[in-house]
């Protein structure tokens, strides 16, 4: 690690750079990285008032080295506002340094200041590091099947 890491929340002027970031984390999770396919969904998202998609960057020298993302539902079984986090991600190589860390607090502050009751999130089952990353912060987790039906035209 080079330079300090800032936190910034980021605009629809990342794009590219969330792109980039997603396509590694997609590669990382074994997924197809669907927004590449509607880059200008992605960023009406996260410029729209309100934004319906809220992302955060870790930078070093101006180099993006990790993101955050998350979206504010409402939890019927909780009858509560919650915030789902979508993406945390920080790069090979940034790992161990705190980063992702700090990429938490930046969605814990932002979740407290849009009265979340909670954050909830997933992670693959194959992906100890991050479970383990989850339960230091005192996260519990929930055995659930999580699913997934595409609506796009074939």
């Amino acid at each position: 690690m080079t330079g300090a890491i800032a936190i910034r929340r980021a605009s629809g002027a990342d794009l590219n750079t969330l792109l980039r970031l997603g396509a590694e984390h997609a590669a990382f999770e074994h997924l197809r990285h669907q927004a590449a396919r509607r880059p200008a969904s992605l960023a009406s998202a996260l410029e729209h008032d309100p934004p319906p998609l809220h992302a955060w960057l870790a930078e070093s020298d101006g180099s993006a080295v990790g993101y955050a993302s998350a979206t504010r539902d409402f939890s019927t079984l909780d009858a509560a506002f919650y915030l789902h986090m979508d993406c945390l991600y920080v790069r090979e190589g940034w790992r161990g340094y705190g980063i992702g860390r700090r990429l938490w607090d930046a969605i814990c502050d932002f979740a407290q200041a849009s009265q979340c009751a909670a954050i909830q999130w997933q992670t693959p089952w194959w992906n100890v590091d991050a479970a383990r990353f989850y339960r230091r912060l005192g996260a519990s987790e929930n055995a659930k099947l999580r699913y997934s039906l595409s609506l796009a035209a074939t």
